[in-house]
């Protein structure tokens, strides 16, 4: 990490760093680019589309992660939602991919949200979705969430959990952000803790106050959960439960999709096509898993599942559907890694499955389909799944004044040290979980 600190925002460190690289990324590409011409597909098309994907960064995302035992920290982690943004800026103008950030309150609190706004701007970067948080107490708060926010027996937890949530919208204006996601742990650890119908009625009862809230422009995102905090029953467990409250909400509640949120071997990119048809697919959190809920970083375990995901948003795409804009961001953990890395190098990941998917050519796809020939419908997403899409990757940060190789560009920054010295480090003893 030793060396001088260089601003890897700075246009002219970009640049420097590329101009070594340029020669053989224009040789890769046009090698690339003869070899998709001969299947009938325009480098060049895809890689504008490519380079228009965007991500959001979640702001939790740049501190060092946990486990449910022990957090630690790494050094210059940011010390408040501005500083985060300046780790925001960073990752945006290094890969090209990350143009808007997720603010989660209360975490990301400031008495002075126009200043927050104002610093976004300047570091070339929006807001998109806010997150409310009535999984945890803070501290002021008068009404504990240990047994449930939403959906607590007490009409008075449930009435504070409801006006966090219409807070989280008032303020969401002012950044100009345009959804709010709603994920709550509520649930049971017993059975016959908590009635399950009434419940869930009274998750509805009050999300219905908290959809009233909602501008005209917004979306609700509702996010589900198989367990975790509880255990035995969760009260938005699975898809079909977002679907259920999105539906009886009205037109600007959606489904949320967490790639980890699901049980092991669940179909995700089904589950993606269905609320497709349902009109109801509202966004994602991207992230990649082992066993359970692990938030591991984009694509770094299953490629191809995340492959499969933005084939079923491709062909969403080619038919047209109805009503389909999906929200785009991340959520990961990172215990052992620069959090800076770890997110740069995900949101390439989802540029290479993007890219992947683009070559996908739909109408021998369609075609294998309708004649029940399994064996060459397969080979023709593998075929796409296989090619190697680094070049378009390369190339559309280019286009955009981005590094070609963020991870290397970040490094010889030393922006870490750098933060190191400007933010000193605190201990902490707690968990980690995000």
């Amino acid at each position: 990490m030793a060396g001088t600190y260089s601003d890897p925002r700075d246009r002219s460190f970009i640049a420097d760093g590329n101009a070594k690289l340029l020669k053989d990324v224009e040789a890769d590409y046009a090698a690339l680019g003869a070899i998709l011409s001969r299947r009938g597909v325009d480098i060049d098309a895809v890689t504008a589309t490519v380079a228009s994907f965007g991500v959001a960064i979640p702001s939790w995302g740049v501190g060092t992660g946990g486990t449910r035992f022990a957090r630690f920290p790494g050094i210059g982690e940011p010390r408040n939602v501005f500083e985060k943004l300046e780790d925001c800026g960073v990752i945006h103008s290094l890969t090209g991919a990350t143009p808007t950030v997720s603010l989660h309150l209360p975490w990301d609190h400031t008495d002075d949200v126009p200043a927050l706004r104002q610093r976004a701007t300047a570091l070339g970067l929006g807001f998109d979705a806010v997150n409310s948080n009535t999984f945890q107490d803070r501290p002021g708060q008068k009404l504990s969430y240990k047994f449930g926010s939403l959906t607590h027996t007490d009409a008075a937890v449930r009435a504070q959990a409801v006006e966090h949530n219409i807070d989280c919208i008032r303020i969401g204006q002012l950044l100009g952000s345009k959804a709010l996601t709603v994920w709550i742990g509520d649930g049971a650890n017993f059975p016959g803790q908590q009635h399950l119908g009434r419940a869930f009625e009274r998750y509805l009862e009050s999300t219905r106050q908290i959809y009233a809230a909602l501008p005209a422009d917004w979306r609700m995102l509702i996010e589900h959960k198989m367990y975790e905090p509880a255990f035995y029953a969760t009260v938005i467990q699975d898809w079909g439960s977002s679907l259920l409250a999105a539906q009886t909400l009205g037109p600007k509640a959606f489904c949320l999709v967490d790639l980890g949120h699901h049980a092991p071997n669940v179909n995700i990119e089904m589950i993606v096509s269905r609320l497709v048809h349902a009109r109801r697919l509202g966004g994602f959190h991207f992230n990649d898993s082992k066993y359970g809920d692990d938030d591991l970083d984009t694509g770094s375990i299953d490629p191809y599942r995340l492959f499969l995901v933005f084939n079923e948003l491709v062909d969403a795409q080619w038919r047209q559907a109805p009503d389909f804009q999906p929200a785009h961001m991340l959520d990961q953990s990172h215990n052992v890694t620069d959090p800076i890395e770890s997110l740069m190098t995900s949101a390439i990941e989802l540029q290479r499955a993007y890219a992947q998917a683009l070559l996908v050519d739909r109408q021998v796809l369609a075609d294998y389909q309708q004649q029940n020939d399994a064996l060459m419908a397969a080979q023709t997403l593998k075929r796409a799944f296989t090619t190697d899409v680094q070049p378009i990757l390369a190339r559309a940060r280019l286009q955009k004044g981005a590094a070609i190789d963020p991870v290397a560009a970040y490094r010889r920054s030393n922006y870490r040290l750098e933060c190191a010295n400007k933010r000193p480090a605190s201990q902490s003893f707690g968990g980690g979980i995000v």
